[in-house]
């Protein structure tokens, strides 16, 4: 039998992180104890009134059918209220949209927006769905530069000088994500500006912006952003619910309702219980945010650690879940640095190869491990170069 894939499964990779997790699995089940410090997967428990809405709400025989596919209206009011709370953006309900997690909504946003040939602006470094997705849809893959000498952002200059002709999309991500780098309002508004000049929608992923930042900033704020931008939010990160997919994207009404044509064709909504306990988890006090960035400060410290020890070079001024340092000269390249602890030290951390070509010279290390893995890890490390 002659059977193929159709042509955009070959032209990506399987997810990094699939691939090498399973074989981090497989090391675990043969006795070697991998310290993991590569996922950016918090550890720790969403709230305890998030936890106890989820049982109490689950035990009702009424929550169990589908749900809208607009989310129920008790969580779009939700989060339309934290988004006044959080960054001073008002939305209106028939501006929000719930989605399955933010991954999610890069592959929808994208089937409503892409015809086969468009093309879409990518950062490099940058998370590599934006690139993925772009090339399950056929669309144009165009990189564009972040670079250390300018804080991680986009060069404006360079990108007008881009051929942009079939451009429809422009991913961003700030706090930026492997980088740490933070947002400005400035930055913002030279975004908006750029799409608004170029007819180009500017897609912000904004998961990161509460931890260890103490000025979330989201590219709605700036005004007349609706117009031509999406921000896709997530709880995963900021309160400890990965593994519970749930984010939402905001814009105008128009896309919305664009959006919510292709993702109503795919998925039935999410499970009631989970909606009302993401309610109560976008209700968290001050204090359950402020006590989660105490605890990443104090393993933030032993992030460092481990880069001075391996001789990478970091900006304090990093935000966000991980810490991104530059290698040294004598390193030939990140993944074979990776595979050296992995299989030497029983550690194992992210290559910043994987984020693309300006990512090859960098590492990342995640905070979503304990004070005590860490300290381990540091360990192992220091350990496995004083071997000889």
């Amino acid at each position: 039998m002659d059977i193929e894939p159709a042509a955009h499964i070959k032209s990506i990779s399987e997810y990094y992180f699939s691939v090498k997790l399973a074989e981090v699995a497989r090391m675990n089940v043969e006795g070697k104890d991998i310290i993991s410090l590569a996922v950016g997967a918090p550890d720790r428990m969403p709230s305890q009134e998030t936890i106890d809405v989820l049982c109490e709400a689950a035990r009702r025989p009424d929550v169990h059918a589908y749900q809208p596919y607009t989310g129920i209206p008790e969580l779009r009011r939700a989060y339309a209220d934290w988004y006044k709370r959080a960054y001073g953006v008002d939305l209106a309900q028939d501006e929000v949209l719930p989605l399955i997690g933010s991954k999610e909504g890069i592959l929808h946003i994208s089937m409503t927006f892409l015809n086969f040939g468009d093309a879409v602006l990518v950062p490099n470094p940058g998370y590599p769905t934006y690139t993925s997705v772009s090339n399950l849809l056929r669309a144009r893959v165009i990189q564009y530069d972040l670079k250390e000498d300018n804080g991680w952002q986009p060069d404006f200059d360079a990108l007008e000088k881009l051929d942009l002709t079939g451009v429809k999309l422009m991913w961003v991500n700030y706090p930026n994500m492997p980088t740490g780098a933070n947002a400005t309002t400035s930055l913002f508004e030279k975004l908006v500006a750029f799409g608004k000049k170029h007819g180009i929608i500017i897609c912000h992923d904004n998961p990161y912006s509460f931890i260890l930042n103490d000025s979330p900033k989201s590219i709605l704020s700036v005004p007349g952003a609706r117009d031509i931008c999406i921000e896709l939010n997530s709880l995963s990160k900021s309160h400890n619910m990965s593994g519970w997919r749930m984010g939402m994207m905001a814009s105008n009404p128009q896309f919305v309702k664009w959006v919510l044509k292709a993702k109503s064709n795919i998925d039935s909504g999410q499970f009631k219980p989970m909606q009302l306990a993401a309610v109560a988890a976008l209700s968290n006090s001050v204090s359950w945010h402020a006590e989660m960035n105490r605890i990443y400060a104090e393993r933030r410290i032993w992030a460092e650690k481990i880069m001075e020890l391996l001789h990478a070079g970091y900006d304090k001024s990093q935000v966000g879940l991980f810490v991104w340092g530059k290698l040294p000269d004598d390193v030939s390249t990140s993944e074979t640095l990776v595979d050296e602890l992995l299989y030497g030290a029983r550690v194992f951390i992210t290559p910043g190869s994987i984020f693309g070509s300006n990512g090859e010279r960098f590492i990342r290390i995640s905070l979503g491990s304990s004070v005590e893995k860490l300290q381990e890890a540091y360990n192992r490390i220091k350990s496995y170069i004083n071997k000889d």
